[in-house]
């Protein structure tokens, strides 16, 4: 089984078959508007300038599971994008990514790519506010905040999971790697 099994619905509710994304890296994130890593729409969008022409695509899936921190219409979040970041890559309709009503897609995400631990100088940060929540939350694979990217190569193979507080270089360098 690979990513192109599966769909999700861009903001108009039309299907988008991942298979429209075979051969090429993906990055499927779940983003929020009014979050601390929010300016990471900054860093993915030089990523996708950057490395489009070579086969990186990038799947936007705004979610608000996650402190209320998405609460627009797809319309206002797209509005958003594009008057603070200039994104330009593929922005779907917010979706749920966690629970019962998650998409289908995080579900193959989450079982190819567990949460292994959060890096860098905010995970600590991360670990305290989390462990309140849930002191179990390490055990389970779930999103664990927004802005959590998955990396899959070109033969719709989940290759790397990583969490909001990962150094963007590494990111860029993993994906860079692929292509």
């Amino acid at each position: 089984m690979t990513v192109y099994e599966y769909a999700v619905k861009d903001p108009s509710g039309k299907e988008v078959s991942l298979k429209k994304f075979e051969g090429k890296v993906l990055m499927i994130v779940n983003t929020a508007t009014g979050c601390g890593f929010t300016p990471q729409y900054k860093d993915l969008e030089d990523m996708y300038e950057k490395y489009n022409q070579r086969g990186l695509e990038i799947l936007d899936i705004p979610c608000n599971q996650f402190a209320g921190q998405t609460p627009g219409t797809d319309e206002e979040i797209h509005d958003f994008c594009q008057l603070h970041y200039h994104t330009l890559f593929a922005q779907m309709t917010k979706s749920e990514v966690n629970g019962a009503n998650q998409l289908p897609l995080y579900a193959y995400l989450k079982s190819q790519q567990g949460f292994r631990g959060f890096s860098g100088p905010k995970a600590p940060l991360m670990d305290e506010m989390l462990a309140k929540i849930d002191p179990g939350y390490r055990s389970s694979p779930d999103i664990k905040w927004n802005f959590t990217k998955f990396i899959v190569d070109r033969t719709g193979r989940v290759a790397a999971r990583f969490e909001p507080t990962a150094d963007m270089s590494e990111v860029e360098a993993f994906v860079a790697s692929l292509l």
